[in-house]
């Protein structure tokens, strides 16, 4: 039976990942990559914080989609139902993001702050161990999971998570990551500082997305960027060793868990360059890149995303 199950996941995903089927390049923040969800979400405090959720699916592994910035639980309307007919699903909204409460809680932002709320809920909703797909953040904070709570995660899927530390190690990656930081996380951050959020998220938009790119976004996919200033204030201007923590090629090295690296065509290259980085030090020789897509590589080309890690799923 396990064929047949195989293919059908998949085709329900989509059909075979050739590069013929990849969409267009499609640039832009997982907050802009959002198709309509029905089902309403629930409500849980773990952590000492409110975090909205929805479960999809009766049956099977458990699978949980962790979002990056920008995001909330509507950024993986893509992959939401497609995996729910064969898993277990787990979307939600981490802290800070909505529709969750815009609280002030002294917290920092960081990778291990978003993991601890992620581990308290997989035990709240008692779904451990689960597949763990993050995006862009939320492969940071997915990352930081399987650090701290290995027996929680079976395995764990890395879309372009921004651990820009991972650069510094060589010319080309530091020269990447200078440039990351001097065209898009110090101008958003200081943007921010002044109050003015709509000139940070074009600055944060278009350094992850491609110069211009807010500006070419429908005026409601900007307005929904409005709509997280909330969290993106608290995130760019959280103190950087604590928002962008080092993690070592050698602590990498220790994490036993089943890892799939995925990034897009056509993604900034110091997102490009921490992918391969992080191959490297995992030692994993499971990288997918995802035709046609830009950061985040789930919303660029979908059906490929859904594809490939599917497929994954089925070996772990």
């Amino acid at each position: 039976m396990r064929i047949p199950l195989c293919c059908a996941l998949i085709a329900a995903c989509g059909g075979t990942p050739t590069p013929e089927n990849a969409a267009p390049a499609t640039v832009a923040p997982s907050a802009a990559a959002h198709a309509p969800v029905p089902p309403p979400a629930n409500i849980t405090d773990v952590n000492g914080t409110r975090l909205a959720y929805r479960l999809s699916g009766d049956s099977g592994a458990p699978v949980v989609f962790v979002h990056g910035s920008l995001g909330d639980l509507r950024s993986w309307a893509r992959q939401e139902n497609a995996f729910a007919q064969y898993f277990r699903v787990l979307v939600y909204s981490r802290r800070y993001h909505p529709p969750n409460p815009r609280v002030e809680d002294n917290q920092a932002y960081s990778p291990k702050l978003h993991a601890e709320d992620l581990a308290a809920l997989l035990l709240t909703l008692d779904i451990a161990p689960a597949h763990i797909v993050g995006s862009d953040y939320g492969a940071y904070t997915a990352l930081q999971l399987v650090r701290d709570h290995p027996q929680l995660v079976r395995s764990l899927v890395l879309a372009e998570p921004p651990i820009f530390p991972l650069l510094t190690g060589s010319e080309a990656g530091d020269s990447a990551r200078r440039f990351f930081y001097t065209n898009g996380l110090d101008p958003a951050r200081a943007a921010f500082s002044r109050g003015d959020s709509l000139t940070g998220l074009r600055y944060y938009v278009d350094a992850v997305s491609g110069r211009g790119t807010f500006e070419r976004l429908p005026a409601a996919t900007r307005a929904d960027m409005l709509a997280h200033s909330f969290e993106m204030r608290r995130e760019l201007l959280a103190e950087r060793p604590e928002y962008l923590p080092t993690i070592s090629c050698a602590e990498l090295g220790h994490i036993m868990t089943p890892v799939l690296i995925v990034r897009g065509e056509h993604s900034p290259r110091a997102f490009q360059l921490i992918s391969d980085e992080l191959a490297r030090c995992l030692q994993s020789d499971t990288t997918v890149v995802i035709p046609g897509a830009g950061h985040p590589p789930q919303a660029g080309n979908p059906a490929y995303f859904n594809q490939v890690v599917a497929r994954f799923f089925m070996t772990h």
